[in-house]
């Protein structure tokens, strides 16, 4: 048996005068998760006592949007369509499946669970047609009634905290595999399956999920407040978590999610702000003056108003600023001002000039010495070889001389001059005319 397009098989008018029945489904509600298929018997139909669990060869069948259709006989599916049109039943043709957009998987279902029983065109069976709502079912609103622990990092001021956190919001879902919801959870039912019959358990496991797939968005180093704007990775968490309950098992995917604002505890909360206050004034000098300025100020004041007495008060102050070891705002205005000018400094100072070099005193010098302490700008040239040619290979192109290695290094003992190359100076010293000998060696 199987199904065909009722556009294909239909010669003319003489498809209309084949039909014994007409299964449709009207418009589902949003709480109506599977309904049993309305037979309407057309006026020229010769069976009009038919049974409400036969399905005459030469049927038809229509399947709307958002709809999917399933043959079930003898309690086992044994057609499926979740593609919008009119069909044609034919017991003649083998099993059939039009999947619509709901994709392979439920092609894979189909071939799982297959044709079980045939009994031709007697009456001694039982076959029943069901429609799915495979649009979203949405408002299902949830919210954590205990916190659950969530690791909080800011790459910015690096920081990271274990807090415990609460949310709430709404998700919507959607059946994407009808023959597993219909075997594993709706069964034969005589009229309708509604979602009250099973929100109560998704919700609990929804929740139970929440922080394993908050688990996964803290690997992405989110703060709290940047949750809520990464619904797409939550929601791909949650139906990574909920795999094996939802979408195995009975056919059901998360499809939306909207977060209200992720709440912390009190304790919490404090302490992150603690901590990303101290990271932000340790950066800067100035703000820790002012921080501890105001601090000072506000301890002045209570020990003016010291119960024991201003003196007390004042004692109790300066004990603690030695215990502090008088560290003050104007040393930390201090150091701020000084950090401010070595920035400056180093954002003022010049780049080498095209050509130029940079002398190991931290002169820019364009010329072949230092104009601040005169040393000589360093060679690049490479190795002068005995025979006077420079080299910055491993052999002289000149003479073929090996350039030397851990060879005696040479310096003027007469003015201190030193050669280019240590290892090969020249004959003669070029400051002074001094012949390079053994006492020139360093």
């Amino acid at each position: 048996m199987g199904l065909i397009k009722a556009g294909i098989g239909a010669l003319g008018g003489v498809l209309a005068d084949q039909w014994k029945e007409f299964f449709y489904c009207d418009s589902l509600e949003n709480d109506v998760l599977m309904v049993k298929g309305q037979k309407r018997v057309g006026g020229r139909s010769s069976n009009t006592k038919g049974s409400d669990n036969i399905i005459s060869n030469g049927s038809g069948i229509a399947v709307a949007d958002g709809q999917c259709m399933i043959i079930v006989e003898q309690g086992k599916v044994v057609e499926v369509c979740a593609e919008p049109g009119e069909f044609t039943y034919d017991s003649s043709t083998e099993p059939s499946i039009f999947s619509g957009k709901l994709g392979d998987s439920i092609k894979e279902t189909f071939k799982l669970i297959g044709k079980r029983f045939t009994y031709g065109g007697d009456t001694g069976k039982d076959q029943r047609v069901y429609y799915f709502n495979t649009k979203e079912i949405l408002d299902n609103k949830f919210g954590t009634p205990n916190p659950f622990m969530f690791e909080v990092v800011n790459k910015r001021l690096g920081m990271s905290r274990t807090v415990q956190v609460r949310c709430n919001g709404i998700y919507s879902y959607r059946i994407s595999d009808p023959i597993l919801f219909y075997t594993k959870i709706a069964g034969n039912v005589s009229d309708e399956y509604r979602r009250e019959e099973i929100d109560m358990q998704l919700k609990t496991e929804f929740i139970s999920a929440l922080q394993p797939a908050f688990a996964i968005l803290s690997e992405l180093e989110l703060r709290p407040a940047q949750i809520p704007a990464k619904t797409t990775e939550l929601k791909d968490a949650l139906n990574k978590a909920l795999k094996v309950e939802w979408t195995d098992r009975r056919g059901i995917s998360v499809e939306s999610i909207a977060l209200n604002p992720i709440t912390l505890t009190e304790e919490d909360m404090k302490k992150i702000n603690q901590m990303e206050d101290a990271a932000t004034m340790g950066s800067n000098p100035f703000m820790m003056a002012g921080r501890m300025t105001d601090a000072q100020a506000n301890a002045m004041e209570a020990a003016a108003a010291n119960e024991n007495g201003a003196m007390n008060g004042f004692m109790g102050f300066n004990m603690a600023m030695g215990a502090n070891g008088g560290f003050n705002a104007a040393q930390m205005y201090q150091a701020g001002v000084q950090q401010q000018q070595q920035m400056t400094q180093q954002q003022a100072a010049p780049a080498p000039a095209q050509g130029g070099w940079k002398c190991a005193c931290g002169a820019t010098v364009s010329g072949n010495f230092c104009t601040e302490c005169g040393a000589k700008k360093p060679s690049d040239e490479g190795w002068t070889c005995s025979c006077g040619a420079v080299n910055k290979g491993k052999f002289c192109p000149n003479c073929g001389a090996k350039k030397p290695e851990g060879a005696p290094l040479y310096q003027c003992d007469k003015c201190g001059w030193k050669p280019e190359d240590p290892a090969n100076p020249p004959k003669f010293c070029p400051e002074c005319g001094d012949r390079f000998d053994e006492s020139d060696v360093k």
